[in-house]
């Protein structure tokens, strides 16, 4: 039986509307964690959100994608972290950052919500936001763009490949935090 409990959830809105935009970074490294550990997220109505659990010798890891959409993100976490009854430290969140470069990739052990609604919104019902997080850098909107047009807009070309590996790096990092903890994470993702 599992002795520790690892909660992994990534950001996004759900829909075809939004899938692949930049706004859904934390989907796309959950999709590379489903491809890593060979499951398939599966709707839970009652967490609002779709999970998979995996038990990795002692440890059972929760993977989530709250289904909310990302302004109310923190009402699946709150259910979540209810429901597994862990702390907030045994919980990683991935989203993306307008103030990151492109692909640029930031760990920490925790932080403000800053001016991101998802993260906003997990404050909020949290109260706290003692837990760390994997943010990946968007850029930030052209001059005369509206941000909301940014952040739900698709990425292309060189923007696209950074972003791919962005991914890619997330999910790692990911693996390091269950197996080594957050100092290792932060060590392997704040890396140029």
């Amino acid at each position: 039986m599992a002795k520790k409990t690892l909660l992994i959830v990534g950001l996004g809105n759900p829909g075809e509307k939004y899938a692949h935009t930049r706004h859904n970074v934390g989907f796309e490294v959950m999709s590379r964690l489903e491809g890593y550990y060979g499951v398939k997220l599966r709707r839970k109505f009652l967490l609002q959100g779709q999970t998979a659990e995996i038990t990795d010798g002692e440890t059972k890891i929760v993977l989530c994608e709250p289904l909310t959409y990302m302004n109310k993100s923190g009402e699946c976490i709150r259910k979540l972290l209810n429901r597994f009854k862990v702390p907030q430290e045994q919980m990683i969140v991935i989203f993306d950052d307008i103030d990151l470069p492109p692909g640029k990739v930031r760990v920490r052990k925790n932080g403000g919500a800053g001016t991101h609604n998802g993260m906003r919104s997990i404050a909020g019902c949290l109260g706290k936001t003692d837990f760390p997080r994997i943010r990946v850098g968007t850029g930030d909107r052209p001059a005369g763009e509206s941000l909301v047009d940014w952040v739900l807009g698709r990425p292309t070309g060189e923007e696209k490949e950074k972003m791919e590996a962005a991914f890619d790096k997330a999910a790692e990092v990911v693996r390091v935090w269950i197996k080594d903890g957050i100092e290792a994470a932060m060590q392997k993702g704040n890396q140029n």
